[in-house]
């Protein structure tokens, strides 16, 4: 949630600059551009608490203790392998090596 809210102060921000910087005649490509840096810049030194929340979010989605998504393809071939050493304890499955050159 705090990226969200991150995200939208930061827009926000850059619609006020943009909109204050047509105003004041810059063009719309220049608007958009000293926008975007004042948005980033006011965000940067006022709001370190909501950024530093926002960062720890997004960190913890994607490098938490989430177990790895894996797909429907990923699961069948898991379970033909769980299922083949358990009928056959002898076998050793190495799909994930490379093949060894001769």
């Amino acid at each position: 949630m705090a990226f969200w809210k991150f995200t939208a102060l930061r827009l926000g921000l850059v619609a006020v600059f943009f909109a204050a910087c047509v105003w004041l005649g810059l063009g719309l490509v220049l608007s958009a551009i000293v926008g975007a840096i004042l948005a980033w810049c006011v965000t940067y030194l006022f709001f370190r608490d909501m950024r530093d929340a926002a960062a720890r979010n997004v960190q913890k989605r994607f490098h938490g203790d989430n177990p790895p998504s894996r797909n429907k393809v990923e699961l069948d071939d898991a379970g033909a392998e769980d299922s083949m050493l358990d009928a056959h304890p002898n076998v050793t499955i190495d799909n994930d090596r490379k093949p060894r050159e001769k």
